[in-house]
């Protein structure tokens, strides 16, 4: 008896699955439209889905792997916020202000309601300062946002950080001109943020 080395895939990942090549007069009880172990029984992936030879079509499917195409996976669900400096940091500090957990507690909320994938912060700050500044400045606003979600329940190794520096100002140049003053800071105010995504199925 030949056996053969089948690779099928199976959506975000590929399987290789061995099954043994029968004669055409002497087919498995499905009629090699599905993998079979020794005992002729259909063999599953790790999400229990019937992994299919070449010869499946959706006429010849079973009960047992659903009866017809199998259904697709639902859509990822996407949520972007953006919270600025004046709910999570006073001007030029990456420590967290009681109104920042009020905001990111109910992030928090959020991401309960959805199978969740993975939260992304991305720090960013203004344009004063020097760009090695900065991108600490940034990192550092990202990571304690990071520290309270993970306070809160959610899984560390679901929390992505990363830090911009000031390479992403929502202002336009021309927007907030002159040297730094209360004025321009304030005027910079939208620059100074963290961009929070939610990533995950509903």
């Amino acid at each position: 008896m030949k056996v053969r080395l089948h690779k099928l895939s199976l959506g975000l990942a590929a399987s290789v699955v061995l099954f043994a090549a029968l004669p055409a007069h002497a087919a498995n009880k499905y009629g090699c439209i599905y993998a079979v172990d020794p005992w002729d029984k259909i063999v599953k992936d790790p999400y229990g889905h019937c992994i299919r030879t070449p010869y499946w079509t959706a006429e010849k499917d079973v009960a047992e792997c659903g009866g017809g195409a199998r259904p697709e996976p639902p859509p990822p669900t996407c949520e972007k916020v953006t919270l600025g400096t004046d709910a999570l940091f006073d001007f030029d500090k990456a420590t967290l202000r009681p109104k920042a957990k009020a905001k990111l507690a109910a992030l928090v909320a959020k991401s309960k309601a959805i199978k969740l994938e993975v939260i992304i912060a991305v720090g960013h700050t203004d344009r004063f300062g020097s760009d090695a500044y900065n991108q600490k400045l940034s990192e550092k606003r990202a990571a304690a946002v990071k520290a309270y979600l993970v306070s809160k329940g959610i899984e560390a190794n679901r929390v992505y950080t990363e830090g911009k520096g000031k390479k992403n100002p929502v202002t336009k140049p021309d927007q907030c001109p002159g040297p730094k003053s209360k004025k321009t800071i304030a005027c910079l105010q939208p620059d100074r943020r963290v961009d929070i995504e939610l990533i995950g199925t509903k």
